[in-house]
């Protein structure tokens, strides 16, 4: 992690090196943009962020991007909120991603997999007949571009179909997952009013089922605007009165119109996890994500016709739309419908054997519950396709990296790891996947082109080898071009550009190291600040989960009104585990020896669980608002918490130590 220690976990060989698309694309916009035919990947990353204008030129013509009307400039204004891109240029997202069915027709454009595990390919022929009758039927419904279309869907082909249906007519897309509740699907669709309504009747998890007939009919109700909805009958379920059946829709042999739209037009809304008030409702525009997908899946992912692209999501979640991008790249999109875990912890590199794939991306809590369960994916699964596991929504912890890496090197395979961080905010990474790179242990491999990611201190001042603000200093193309029911742009201004004016401040504690790598610590808002110096919440999960004792953590940093400060550590036990002094000394002894004497918790307290947001991260922020007194429903939005009962333990707490 620091570079005292550069020896890497990982090389690339020189053959993948030399056939990496990022180094062909290098090459290319040496010869014709003046990128630099030198110095490898960090010279390109500081052309792509110096030359911002000429390195989305070049991404666009890479990737053959089809502009049916020219562009006047690439960037019309470049400040932060507000940037415009492409100015007068138009094309359609939904065109692009369908573009393979012109040459690979009877090919495997998705391959959907369910708990039985066994895959179902939908050519991509197929996938463009569908998507052409769907979109004739949502204009023969009345969808105009820029009107909403929502869906209550799980990780099915039915979900894909819909959202480039809904692009290919200029609408918007939005969606949940249907393990979300209504109050919590309603705080998201009722801010953007859709007009059609796609859901299933329910949906298979963890080896049951789950009837959503009543949650679909609640939402009817809810949601007024609605001048259809669609039946998917996932269970075999007829559909409800009123509904119109998916099959009737999608029945026809049509090819599809693709609305021209202009570059920023809205392409889908995307909530934030919403822990305070509702949801934040992202919008992202039709070209900002095109270009940066194409960007992010075809260079630094180095996806193409050859693969097959397996990430473990839901709908409710980014990585679901930018799993979809992977059709841009001509790609086949792996979909699993299930449980993680189903019907054991292995169950994610099953479908990866099964499906194919050649990069699997999953949790970073994922891969530490493989490894705390002794799973052997390597051994136990044929898993020689896998070139790159890539993980996310936390960040990958030491152990993590070795145990992967072990795993596979014991098979003789030559395991790329990329642990990527981004955010719902932008659909993308900041930092991660290279393929021309090393990996180091616990480290990200380089920020993302055209992201110029630095760490600052709070005066805005640039830091290398130490913990400060993630920030991004020049606008990316797929940053929101607004949020929804934000008329004057205040929330969408406060939630980014607060701290430091004109520059985007995520909310990570990150640090740049010297030789250009990226290491996460976690959120910056709930960051540990003790004795002034400053901790992220992931150093200590990653050394006290370790501990076969501890299924789970959440540590806090709470400043008191005399000044003091209270850390306490909340410990869910693994089964048959007691907390008793012998554990609890273990605890401060390990995060001791492997952090810091800072890093030991004034108290460790056992809980009956963990909260989560509804996208299954940890809920910070929230428990140290109730642990200094605000009450529960001004501390959390109840509608985006896994289990609110468990937030009432951390209130019950607070009442107890006043």
């Amino acid at each position: 992690m620091t570079p005292a220690n550069p020896s890497p976990l990982w090389q690339p060989d020189p053959e993948s090196v030399a056939r990496a698309q990022i180094t062909r694309f290098q090459a290319w916009a040496a010869a014709h943009h003046g990128a630099p035919a030198e110095g490898g990947y960090a010279a390109l990353h500081r052309w792509s962020v110096e030359q911002l204008d000429t390195f989305w030129q070049a991404v666009s013509e890479w990737f053959e991007v089809r502009f049916s009307t020219p562009y006047a400039r690439v960037l019309g204004d470049r400040s932060m909120p507000g940037a415009r891109w492409f100015p007068g240029a138009t094309l359609n997202y939904a065109e692009h991603a369908l573009r393979a069915a012109d040459t690979r027709a009877g090919e495997p454009a998705l391959l959907y997999v369910d708990e039985t595990h066994e895959p179902r390919p939908v050519t991509w022929s197929e996938l463009r007949r569908q998507v052409g009758s769907l979109a004739d039927e949502l204009r023969a419904l009345g969808v105009r571009p820029g009107d909403r279309v929502s869906g209550y869907l799980p990780n099915i082909p039915q979900a894909v179909v819909a959202l480039l249906a809904t692009a290919a007519v200029g609408g918007v897309w939005t969606s949940c997952a249907p393990d979300f509740g209504a109050r919590s699907v309603l705080d998201r669709f009722q801010q953007v009013e859709p007009v059609v309504l796609f859901t299933v009747d329910g949906y298979r998890y963890g080896g049951k089922v789950h009837d959503r007939r009543d949650t679909v009919a609640e939402l009817r109700r809810a949601l007024p605007t609605l001048r259809a909805v669609v039946h998917v009958p996932l269970l075999g379920t007829e559909a409800p009165e009123g509904a119109l059946h998916w099959s009737a829709l999608t029945s026809a042999d049509t090819d599809p119109v693709f609305e021209q739209v202009p570059f920023d037009h809205p392409l889908w809304v995307l909530y934030s996890s919403g822990t305070t008030g509702l949801p934040k409702a992202i919008v992202q525009s039709q070209g900002g994500i095109l270009v940066e997908h194409l960007k992010q899946l075809g260079l630094h992912c180095d996806l193409g016709p050859g693969d097959r692209f397996f990430w473990y999501t839901s709908t409710g979640w980014m990585m679901w739309n930018f799993l979809v991008s992977g059709l841009l790249t001509g790609a086949t999109v792996v979909l699993y419908d299930g449980s993680p875990g189903h019907p054991d912890t292995g169950a994610q590199w099953r479908v990866a054997e099964r499906t194919g794939a050649t990069l699997f991306g999953t949790s970073a809590a994922y891969v530490m519950a493989c490894r705390k369960a002794g799973i052997r994916p390597a051994r136990d699964h044929d898993l020689s396709r896998v070139r790159c596991v890539g993980t996310t929504g936390s960040p990958l912890p030491p152990d993590g990296f070795r145990w992967l890496h072990d795993e596979f090197a014991e098979s003789g395979a030559d395991l790329w790891i990329a642990s990527v961080s981004g955010g719902t905010d932008v659909c993308s990474c900041f930092a991660g996947a290279v393929p021309t790179l090393p990996v180091h242990i616990g480290e990200l491999q380089a920020p993302s082109l055209g992201t110029d990611l630095r760490s600052w201190d709070p005066n805005g001042e640039p830091l290398v080898d130490e913990v400060g603000e993630l920030v991004v200093t020049n606008p990316m193309p797929s940053m929101p071009i607004r949020f929804w029911n934000d008329p004057d742009g205040s929330r969408y201004h406060d939630s980014y550009f607060d701290t430091y004016p004109g520059v985007w401040r995520h909310g990570d504690w990150i640090t740049v190291t010297s030789r250009g790598s990226v290491v996460i610590h976690g959120r910056s808002d709930s960051t540990l600040n003790r004795q002034g110096v400053r901790m992220g919440s992931a150093d200590i999960y990653e050394a006290v989960e370790r501990l076969p004792e501890i299924k789970e953590s959440l540590v806090i940093g709470v400043e008191e009104p005399d000044g003091g400060y209270w850390m306490p550590l909340f410990v869910q036990l693994a089964p048959g585990a007691v907390l008793d002094e012998a554990l609890r000394h273990r605890v401060r002894h390990t995060l001791r020896e492997e952090l810091s004497p800072r890093h030991v918790p004034d108290e460790i307290i056992e809980v009956p669980g963990i909260p989560h947001t509804l996208t299954g991260k940890r809920i910070e922020v929230p428990v140290k608002r109730l642990l200094q007194g605000s009450p529960l429903e001004k501390a959390v939005n109840p509608g985006s918490v896994d289990d609110l009962d468990l937030l009432r333990f951390y209130e019950e707490l607070a009442h107890k130590r006043r």
